[in-house]
């Protein structure tokens, strides 16, 4: 079920918040939190449709506010993402002095702040300000790939909505109605997409998304066939990568199939499309080696996340990876 927000997925959540608009019972707050690409950006741009909906239905899509909210163009709808990755204390004080004034012309002014997780402390501190002593007229909404990583007071002053990985099988049935792909091709990104309906769309629109894909999958299979000073000179590349959390989540998803593979699973692999690579690595390493592997990256996007020395983080990582 879509339902009039367009969202592939996360059907409880839309029925939670349309039932609460409805009822006239919103949050002052809500804190959207889900891996990249889970689709928490169109859930937050539809949450600020249907508070200012004036048609029947919210969000109908067609009214001035749902339109020039989906356009990114209305003066009552505010945006904060991180500059250079990072949130800074000065740009939350700035959206302070925004969303302290009365709205232009919407119900009530909506700030969409992404990726939460990236800001300073002394930036969360300041928004917490804001979230004890919420302007009456203003409706925040926060989104983080880790909301762990978030002060806990921040957390419990806001209505949290988990935005889970969506069935690989919806995301398929997506893919081919609404972009037209073969059975094979939507089946291939959405078993890739690891749940996440905005990467497949992406994939979906942009080649050069599943050639990425594939080029880190290569690249991890030629570290395990060098030996340790390759593996490290590469941690110290990839230490600078702007997708570094995106390519061990990846590596993770790729270790998990190798160790499944190797155990005689027969569940089908999320990189099915490269099942003689999967094949020949399961056999070479065996299911104890790719079980450490699998650990030592799951470990790694955790100890990141908690501000661990990158550098040496991944080192120790390589060192628990199998030689091909």
């Amino acid at each position: 079920m879509e339902s009039n927000w367009g969202i592939i997925g996360h059907e409880w959540a839309v029925q939670l918040i349309s039932d609460r608009i409805e009822r006239g019972r919103t949050s002052h707050a809500y804190l959207l939190a889900g891996p990249q690409g889970v689709g928490k950006t169109l859930f937050a741009t539809r949450l600020a449709q249907a508070i200012n909906c004036t048609g029947d239905n919210p969000p109908c899509g067609y009214c001035r506010a749902c339109d020039l909210i989906g356009r990114r163009q209305h003066p009552d709808f505010h945006i904060l993402e991180p500059e250079n990755d990072k949130i800074r204390i000065e740009a939350i004080r700035e959206l302070q002095n925004v969303i302290a004034m009365r709205p232009f012309e919407a119900r009530y002014r909506v700030a969409l702040v992404s990726r939460f997780d990236r800001a300073t402390e002394s930036a969360m501190d300041a928004l917490l300000k804001t979230l004890e002593e919420p302007p009456s007229m203003s409706k925040i909404v926060i989104t983080a790939d880790v909301g762990e990583t978030l002060l806990p007071t921040i957390v419990s002053r806001c209505q949290v909505i988990p935005l889970r990985p969506v069935p690989s099988s919806q995301i398929e049935a997506a893919l081919q109605e609404r972009f037209n792909l073969p059975p094979e091709q939507a089946g291939v990104l959405a078993r890739l997409s690891g749940g996440r309906p905005g990467w497949a769309i992406n994939a979906a629109q942009n080649p050069e998304v599943y050639a990425a894909h594939s080029q880190s999958i290569d690249t991890l299979i030629g570290l395990l066939r060098s030996g340790r000073v390759a593996r490290f000179n590469y941690a110290e590349e990839l230490v600078r990568y702007d997708k570094l959390r995106e390519t061990l989540e990846i590596w993770q998803s790729w270790w998990r199939d190798v160790m499944l593979l190797a155990e005689g699973s027969q569940v089908v692999p999320v990189h099915a499309d490269r099942m003689s690579d999967l094949e020949m690595i399961a056999g070479q390493s065996g299911t104890e080696a790719a079980r450490c592997a699998l650990i030592a990256v799951r470990d790694a996007i955790q100890y990141l996340s908690r501000y661990a020395n990158p550098r040496l983080t991944l080192e120790v990582m390589f060192l628990e990876m199998p030689y091909l």
